[in-house]
């Protein structure tokens, strides 16, 4: 019996020294020079979604690149590209969001200025079918809003804290703020809590969630609860993303292709 338990006690010390020693490493692959001011997507064939200077959004293909523009209303605070069909650009300063079709062509504009009741909405990000994902600054929750019949599907309950990021996909959508970072299904369910320990941004696809800590990059594994720090050159992170395996990171010069690598 005694040496049962030794056996046992040996091989969860193995196990568990196996977890620790885990490497997560970040492996240049390719490169390309691009001149944009944010990229915003890219996909598994390489199609680029970001905004030039002048505030107009690209998709660029291997073989063409097609333009949107709407100056009057200013900036593009943030796209998402997760649904092709579907692309949102939300232009926080008027508080609007255009949803564009794969050919860049306007599907729906939402104001949410003449909404009623008015939404004061500081982060978008894409939902299931016609929905949106909205964190509702004057009442600090987020909103699952159906932007064709105008109707809030779900509301999750307020957070205490300064929101820093917002990304989602049709079953997940994470909410990274200065004390935690909230993982919630598609029913609006919170499903996990995490303490932030000083993340400021993040990047997510269907397997990995990337999260930015200074000039060092940390991933949670899809279903798992540990944050671990990758191993990669050190270097200036302005922007990055995240495609299955692969990390793009940008410097305003240079779009870098790392391949992910957990051993």
């Amino acid at each position: 019996m005694q040496k049962l338990v030794f056996l046992f006690i040996f091989f969860s010390a193995l196990c568990c020294s196996q977890q620790e020693t885990q490497q997560i490493t970040a492996t240049l692959k390719d490169s390309t020079k691009l001149k944009a001011k944010h990229i915003f997507g890219i996909d598994t064939f390489n199609t680029l979604y970001y905004t030039s200077e002048n505030n107009s959004f690209h998709k660029k293909t291997k073989d063409t690149t097609i333009t949107y523009a709407n100056f009057q209303l200013g900036e593009i605070t943030t796209a998402n590209a997760f649904n092709p069909l579907k692309i949102n650009l939300f232009y926080r300063d008027f508080n609007t969001v255009v949803v564009l079709d794969n050919r860049l062509a306007e599907i729906s504009k939402v104001d949410f200025n003449t909404i009623q009741p008015y939404k004061n909405v500081s982060f978008v990000s894409s939902g299931f079918d016609n929905t949106l994902w909205l964190f509702n600054q004057d009442f600090q929750y987020l909103e699952l809003y159906d932007y064709k019949t105008q109707k809030v599907k779900l509301r999750t309950v307020p957070v205490q804290s300064i929101v820093l990021d917002l990304k989602s996909d049709y079953n997940y959508c994470y909410l990274l703020t200065e004390n935690y970072l909230y993982v919630y299904n598609y029913f609006g369910s919170l499903i996990q809590k995490l303490k932030n320990t000083g993340y400021e941004s993040l990047a997510f696809s269907k397997a990995h969630l990337i999260l930015k800590k200074e000039n060092n990059l940390y991933l949670l594994e899809k279903n798992k609860t540990e944050i671990k720090r990758i191993t990669h050159p050190k270097m200036l992170i302005n922007q990055f993303l995240v495609t299955n395996e692969t990390v793009y990171i940008y410097d305003e010069k240079l779009l870098r292709y790392y391949q992910l690598k957990i051993e």
